[in-house]
């Protein structure tokens, strides 16, 4: 019966968000009529507000005031209707369901909520226009490369709002490496500049919404109020900046988003509005053992795995520090779809990253992905499954013919395995089964892939060790491992102070090493990567080379949509072209410390002979002949787009 009550909650929620509606062509005027009194009563109405004009005419009201479930709500406004009220089981609690017309004009409205005894409260509501067409949302493409940020690190543009006396970590301290050292939105907006000079054409920063937990808050990956940007980050209006001024360059604005957990000192968990609102809410509640997630993720797909794996897997908390929020339950459900929808529509995001996909609960997932693509047809949302096996990542790409019928409607899962790969094929000395062919045979496994080009991969990111580090602090490697994750078919993701030469060699995995400060983002830094001053020869060399080449894909409608055509290596060379068209990319990859001959005669069929080329990196133009002379180890990336 529990099970049958769920089945029926999940559709509910698909029918809401797929019901269709006309979609909205232009925004629709303001309202000529007189303003009304604003009230503003209700500690906590969560949206804050909504628009007119979606697909899904429903949406939900979340409502936490003393006692407010002995109310009863009245709307009386053109188009706006209650359809339903749920009270929770804490009494603070009122759900409430609206249905907006498609007639509804934007406008402010007062929600009315009467007590027995007479007593009356009001809270002020508002529609908006939207600012946009649905269809405008455009999200990342392999034609991007994205440039991912941890903001605390990265640039601290605002010192007066370092610290918060009214947050529980009230403190910055750039010698501690899990401390706040300061970074913000205007870090981020200042550089925007030096983001887009390089060629990247999204930016992914770190969560930025509030993390009011005593410790290690920076990372921002337990939030405590899902509609709050941290104020140790900024304002709302400065979030909104940054979108508006990259957009203005060109450069989109991915949000990192968390539906599996929350942070601890979540303002909820102190008045829980259901008795499922989170996973393992009774030992939550009786100060009981909790048990954290089994991280079994094969869980999702194995045809044989138990009950209780499954539920260890997905109920299982993340860390103690960070509650698992229960999907299965519609109101947070719908709670956390709607969410996710009002932050695409503030800022006018260029997509969303998911944090910890897996994690949730997979059914969920399928229609949070699917009520955001419904609503924007041409948006993108990338899922981090960190797992090494092609055939489990590729299980969370809309359009798997997977054998449990299990449609995701997820655009872009992340290319765990293609990272391995990479870093494997470096490292290892060349042989039949060892070297260049694990990358060889990892791109290889693309045919199992509904659209390997929906793919994100990156060479490194902010919870894994520096690509500088995992190779050994060799920089050739380093060039040839960022030579092939920007030339292969797939999204690139690129991570701040890569470009430098970053490294956590000297504790290798710390995270807080990871993500350490961006030379030059605080006054009095005696390095500056944004200016180049005080960086060593290596670290300029590896930034020029990391600027002219994705300031060539950048322009590269080869590498953004060509064809691929690599061929298995031989005697230490590995050699991968992008075709379409006239324009041909070649990316060679050359382990030879001694100079070496390359017989040019295999790749006849990529029909180069005789045709000049460029190096993409030092512009040298010369003829594709018979042979070509590769003097030293490492990436040459060439191209026939001369100018």
């Amino acid at each position: 019966m529990k099970n049958f009550f769920y089945i029926v909650s999940i559709f509910v929620i698909t029918f809401c968000w797929s019901c269709k509606n006309k979609s909205l062509e232009k925004p629709i005027e303001h309202m000529t009529s007189e303003p009304i009194v604003e009230h503003h009563d209700i500690q906590r109405l969560e949206p804050s507000n909504w628009w007119i004009g979606f697909k899904n005419s429903k949406l939900e009201l979340l409502v936490h005031e003393d006692d407010i479930s002995k109310a009863t709500p009245e709307i009386s406004y053109d188009g706006v209707s209650i359809e339903k009220v749920s009270k929770g089981t804490s009494p603070n609690y009122l759900f409430i369901d609206l249905n907006i017309s498609e007639s509804t004009k934007p406008g402010k409205f007062n929600i009315v909520f009467k007590f027995e005894n007479g007593e009356q409260k009001i809270q002020t509501y508002e529609l908006k226009s939207r600012t946009k067409s649905a269809e405008d949302y455009i999200g990342f493409n392999s034609s991007d490369a994205i440039y991912l940020i941890t903001p605390d690190r990265f640039a601290n543009g605002d010192t007066s709002n370092d610290v918060n006396l009214n947050l529980e970590e009230t403190t910055i301290n750039r010698q501690d490496d899990y401390a706040r050292h300061g970074g913000d939105i205007k870090g981020i907006i200042n550089h925007l500049d030096y983001i887009n000079d390089m060629g990247f054409t999204a930016i992914w920063p770190c969560p930025l919404l509030t993390n009011d937990m005593p410790r290690t808050s920076y990372h921002g990956y337990a939030m405590t109020d899902f509609y709050q940007v941290d104020p140790r980050f900024g304002t709302l209006s400065e979030y909104k900046e940054l979108a508006d001024k990259a957009r203005e360059k060109g450069v989109k604005l991915i949000m990192d988003q968390v539906v599996n957990h929350c942070g601890s000192e979540h303002w909820w968990m102190k008045d829980l509005p259901f008795s499922d609102w989170v996973n393992q809410q009774k030992s939550f509640e009786n100060h009981t053992q909790l048990k954290n997630s089994n991280h079994r993720r094969t869980s999702n797909q194995d045809l044989y795995a138990s009950e209780k794996d499954k539920h260890e897997m997905s109920d299982g908390w993340f860390v103690p520090a960070m509650p698992d929020l229960n999907q299965k339950n519609p109101h947070m459900a719908t709670y956390l779809i709607q969410n996710s929808i009002w932050w695409v529509e503030t800022l006018g995001l260029g997509g969303i990253r998911q944090d910890t996909y897996p994690y949730s609960d997979k059914t969920f997932l399928s229609h949070w992905a699917g009520a955001i693509m419904t609503e924007y047809p041409n948006f993108s949302i990338v899922g981090e499954e960190w797992s090494y096996n092609p055939l489990i990542v590729g299980y969370w790409q809309k359009g798997m013919n997977n054998k449990d019928g299990y449609e995701s409607n997820l655009r872009s899962p992340m290319d765990f395995p293609m990272q391995r790969n990479i870093v494997n094929g470096l490292n290892e000395d060349e042989q039949w089964d060892r070297g260049f062919v694990k990358m060889y045979e990892g791109l290889a496994n693309d045919f199992h892939y509904a659209k390997p080009e929906d793919f994100m991969i990156f060479a490194d990111n902010h919870d894994m060790s520096r690509i500088f580090t995992q190779l050994h602090e060799d920089a050739v490697k380093t060039k040839m491992a960022l030579a092939y994750v920007f030339t292969v078919p797939r999204i690139t993701q690129f991570y701040y102070g890569t470009e430098i030469l970053m490294s956590d060699s000297a504790k290798p995995g710390d995270h807080g090493l990871i993500r350490s400060d961006f030379p030059g983002g605080w006054e009095g830094d005696a390095v500056n990567a944004f200016t180049g001053e005080g960086l060593t020869d290596a670290q300029k060399n590896m930034q020029l080379f990391v600027k002219k080449l994705v300031n060539y894909r950048k322009h590269s409608n080869a590498i953004h949509e060509g064809k691929t055509i690599h061929f298995a290596p031989e005697n230490g060379v590995y050699v991968l072209f992008r075709v379409l068209d006239d324009e041909i990319v070649i990316n060679i990859l050359n382990k030879n410390k001694q100079e070496t001959t390359l017989d040019l005669s295999r790749f006849e069929e990529i029909g180069l002979k005789g045709k000049s080329v460029k190096n993409i990196i030092t512009d040298e133009v010369f003829e594709w002949g018979d042979t070509l002379e590769l003097k030293q180890e490492g990436a040459l990336l060439l191209t026939t787009k001369l100018k």
